[in-house]
């Protein structure tokens, strides 16, 4: 039966008087649709989703409480799809187009009229919909806890499953759902328009089978998902043309729509066959010399010796090729759970940004045959070239189909990859096949906002990849295991990325995954597994297991020093260290003292030739790109140096930076300064010490710089305990900087020098240190240990408030079959994206403000900033027109955050006043996307402004700097 025979088959089933119901209007054409064509037409949509979009996974999940497993789960997603809008056969729904309600009241169907029903806002057509469609299931025998697990995917289809308050202040009014008078015709109406779809999807026998059927809450929150983006593409209507007259039927609307619409399928991922060295090698076109490492092996053994999806947790030292080993496990994992894609969740943009190449060259090299969909998931994605390049070259069959109805030029494209165009935005992007973005991407998950089931159907059928899984704090790892709870109920196979990952959070992870209980006895053996690398592998339901492959060999060792926390002798102390030549990273935890230092280091450098430039996050994005090339050039691996056109430098240089420096950049250098930090960001930070050979013996690098060493300042080391810089205890509490200070001590006491033990061998000290910083036993010098029990003190405290305070709007748990998601995500946030306020839903980040930065010139001109490059530099800006889309864009990619000083809450009201005059009425207009509704920042002609009494300026080689207040 083709699809237009199916609608017709339930045209044919109704009276005049349910065919005259109408569901959908356009007061601009006059144009319509009947409700039962619209009932169709979501069917329709439903069943080529089921067939050729939804992964395996997903409908395994749907379906695994039916009887008749995957047969069951199609029908019953192309029942709920058909009858999810019937409660538009309703008074307070049919009411709100005057001559569409005339017609059907020339029917026999009373209402009143819009005006008289002042109280229509009780009865929404979804909330009213699912009272309908329970009462129509309890007349068939069901218990109202039963149909409620169906009925509340029609009532939440808007986004947000009704509550018990709701259901009961629409009930209470029942005019708005059965007319005042002849409210016999609109039941039975209503039972014409259930029993047709009934009769039509073939579920009148199936009904009294299901009704036993206890559904899970995942299997019911993709449903509810399905039949979300059933309706969203029905709804469309350059796909689904309305009437333009009565009686006007498209023949073929299903096919036609499908293949205009064009959404690529799902991932078919083929397992790996063959050696570790033989797939890696293919893989990631390694050279010929290289040789796959332990790790990266044992990571493709534990995958294979999963049966069923399942955690597997990589814990292996800075540059082993985690990443690789996750991308590769991935495949596996995906092959035998079903899995249509691969999500990788990174700490920061910068971070998403370097991963999107790999990610996508990985892709390319699995040889897929089918063009498949991508998506890269942060707020400012279409600022990052390659991801740009690929949403205007990467047109493929009808993308150019928007929700909105929006035309844009057809084409097919080359790549196997492709930015399709219904699934870009804020609510589909995810739905994307393969996508990088944020760890907020994945949080979401655990907030309770609108349309939260389409973030879990762009979750369940992906391979999740978390990288970087101690960079997350309390706040974040409240939503994080909550998130990880959900994903194990979905049987998402989920690979967890680490070099510095302390036993108790390797063991809370695992166990929320799993879904028990914190400290079940068979987990103990998690947290106690010693070795390291470390890979720790979790079915839920079964015991975990716990592997230790052998270490690659490579091996840096760093020597350690504690030096007095004063740039002037910094100053001297790197003089004298780059005298031979060299380079050297200093990193602050803060940027105040990124910019004090480098102010110093110049002044004291400028008769030597020694560079000092700097690195951290208060660039514009363009600087900020910039920035992050001329680091990799200057530099990364000799390959990439190669690559990009650049060369080390022949004379010594320093670049001061912040923690943009911990990751996501593979740079290194010859010399290390840190300020005392958590031991694992020390870690981190050292990895960046002779992470590449260079020479036999590293003997390309100055001689007395042969030997790997980090200096350790931003405390006042004569305090016992020493006192941290209070900048630091700001940014990472007193707490973990004591305890680093501590499980250091033996290797800064000034005699360990004299004796060799001031050296840190990495990879193979990295796990006892994190570990014995991280546990519960004391650690340090006796003296120190009162100053440390009041800081843990303080430090538990604040935590415990941090994860009382995420559990406001934090999802609850999947909980036990058969509970309906009523009320599922009352109480929420409403809608939440990728901006500001949606990421300080699950971030613990205080106030943030973003500006975009332009400059007026003396003569009033307003401009871009100069120095961008020949396309985007000093172009001239219209305030009283929008911009030009080129222009507008580069504006946008010239956005910054202001430092602490300006979003303080005594100052951030009278910035944000201050930043308001700045708003020019045509720049918010629609045409204006890129720049409306943000806030300017608008630098004089020396780059400079006053903002609530304090002198901010600006330049290409230190960014955003705050110089005063009032």
């Amino acid at each position: 039966m083709s699809f237009e025979q199916f609608a017709q088959q339930l045209r044919g089933s109704l009276s005049a008087t349910a065919r005259s119901v109408w569901a959908k209007h356009d007061r601009d054409t006059n144009g319509w649709l009947p409700l039962w064509r619209h009932m169709a037409d979501s069917a329709g949509a439903a069943a080529y989703l089921w067939d050729e979009w939804l992964p395996p996974l997903v409908k395994r999940r749907i379906s695994e409480a039916l009887p008749e497993g995957a047969a069951d789960g199609r029908l019953l997603a192309l029942w709920l799809a058909m009858v999810h809008d019937i409660g538009k056969a309703t008074p307070a729904f049919a009411s709100q187009v005057e001559e569409l309600a005339d017609v059907m009241r020339a029917q026999g169907l009373a209402m009143d009229s819009r005006r008289q029903m002042a109280d229509h806002g009780f009865a929404p057509h979804g909330l009213a919909g699912q009272i309908l469609l329970t009462s129509w299931l309890e007349a068939r025998g069901w218990t109202k806890a039963a149909a409620l697990q169906l009925t509340v995917i029609v009532g939440g289809h808007h986004g947000v499953p009704p509550g018990d308050g709701a259901v009961r202040d629409a009930m209470v009014r029942p005019a708005l759902l059965y007319g005042r008078r002849d409210e016999h015709v609109w039941r039975q109406v209503q039972g014409e328009l259930l029993d047709g779809a009934a009769v039509t999807c073939q579920i009148e026998e199936r009904l009294a089978v299901w009704r036993t059927v206890r559904l899970s809450r995942p299997a019911q929150v993709l449903l509810n998902a399905l039949v979300i983006v059933s309706d969203w593409i029905a709804s469309n209507p350059e796909l689904f043309p309305y009437f333009r007259e009565t009686g006007d039927e498209r023949r073929g609307r299903v096919e036609v729509a499908w293949e205009k619409l064009g959404l690529p399928g799902p991932w078919q991922p083929r397992e790996p066959v063959g050696a570790a060295q033989e797939v890696f090698a293919a893989r990631f076109s390694w050279p010929e010399e290289a040789r796959v490492r332990p790790v990266q092996e044992a990571a493709l053994a534990a995958a294979r010796a999963m049966e069923d999806p399942g955690m597997l947790v990589i814990e292996a030292p800075m540059g082993e090729g985690k990443t690789e080993a996750a991308l590769v496990a991935s495949e596996v994992l995906a092959a035998r759970s079903g899995a249509g894609g691969c999500f990788i969740a990174l700490p920061t943009m910068a971070t998403s940004n370097a991963m999107f190449p790999r990610l996508t060259e990985w892709v390319q090299a699995l040889g897929e045959s089918e063009p498949r969909s991508v998506f890269l998931a942060h707020s400012k994605a279409a600022l990052n070239e390659r991801y740009a390049a690929m949403l205007h070259a990467g047109r493929w069959a009808s993308e150019d189909i928007d929700r909105d109805g929006s035309e844009r030029e057809h084409g097919r494209a080359a790549t196997e990859l492709v930015v399709h165009q219904w699934l870009r935005g804020r609510k589909k992007g995810m739905l994307s096949s393969f996508a990088v973005g944020t760890i907020d991407q994945l949080l979401f998950a655990g907030l309770k906002s609108r349309h939260l089931a389409l973030r879990h159907l762009a979750l369940a059928g992906k391979v999740v990849v978390i990288d970087e899984a101690h960079a997350y704090d309390t706040f974040m790892n409240t939503y994080l295991d909550l998130v990880l709870s959900w994903l194990g109920a979905y049987r998402v196979p989920v690979v967890v990325l680490s070099a510095t990952l302390p036993a108790r959070r390797r063991r809370e992870l695992v166990e929320a995954y799993a879904q028990v209980r914190r400290g079940t006895a068979e987990f103990d053996l998690v947290e106690q597994a010693t070795g390291y690398p470390l890979l720790t592998s979790a079915v839920p339901g079964r015991a975990p297991e716990v592997m230790t492959p052998g270490a690659s060999g490579r091996r840096t060792d760093v020597r350690i020093e504690r030096i007095v926390d004063d740039p002037c002798a910094l100053a001297e102390r790197l003089r004298e260290e780059l005298s031979d030549g060299g380079c050297a990273l200093v990193v602050h935890n803060t940027v105040r003292r990124v910019h004090a230092t480098a102010k110093v280091l110049r002044e004291r450098f400028a008769d030597t030739g020694i560079e000092v430039s700097v690195a951290h996050a208060r660039f514009v994005d363009l600087d900020r790109a910039a920035r992050d090339r001329e680091l990799l050039a200057t530099f990364g691996p000799p390959s990439k140096v190669a690559e990009l056109g650049g060369r080390r430098p022949e004379h010594g240089r320093v670049v001061v930076a912040s923690q943009v420096a911990e990751q996501s950049l593979d740079i290194d250098f010859d010399i290390l300064v840190s300020d005392l930090a958590p031991i694992d960001l020390l870690l981190q930070r050292m990895g960046r010490l002779h992470r590449h050979a260079r020479g036999a013996d590293q003997s390309e690098r100055p001689k007395r710089l042969r030997s790997a060493r980090c200096l350790i300042t931003g405390a006042d080391w004569e305090q016992r305990p020493p006192k941290p810089d209070p900048g630091s205890e700001i940014v990472y509490r007193p707490y973990p900087l004591l305890r680093a200070a501590a499980v250091l001590e033996p290797y800064l006491a000034p005699e360990a020098a004299a004796t060799g033990d001031n050296v840190v061998h990495l990879p193979a000290d990295i796990d006892r240190l994190v570990q014995r910083a991280y546990g519960p036993d004391p650690v340090g010098p006796g003296a120190w240990q009162e100053t440390v029990a009041q800081a843990r003190e303080t430090h538990e405290i604040e935590q415990a408030k941090k994860a009382e305070g995420a559990r406001i709007f934090r999802l609850g748990a999947p909980g036990k079959p058969g509970r309906s998601l009523l009320g599922w995500v009352e109480a929420g946030v409403g809608d939440t994206d990728d901006t500001p306020r949606g990421r300080a839903q699950v971030r613990d980040t205080g106030e943030s403000l973003e500006v975009l930065v332009v400059q007026r010139r003396q003569d009033g001109t307003l401009t871009t900033l100069p120095w961008l490059g020949e396309k985007r530099g000093g172009i001239e800006l219209p305030a009283d027109v929008a911009p030009p889309p080129d222009a507008a864009r580069t504006v946008a990619a010239s956005a910054v955050r202001l430092p602490f000083p300006l979003v303080l809450p005594k100052v951030i009201d009278r910035v944000i006043d201050e930043l308001e005059e700045n708003c020019f009425p045509a720049w918010q207009s629609k045409e204006a996307h890129w720049v409306a509704g943000e806030l300017l920042l608008v630098l004089d002609e020396d780059c400079r402004a006053d903002l609530a009494g304090f002198e901010v300026r600006y330049s290409r080689e230190d960014g955003l700097e705050v110089v005063d207040g009032d």
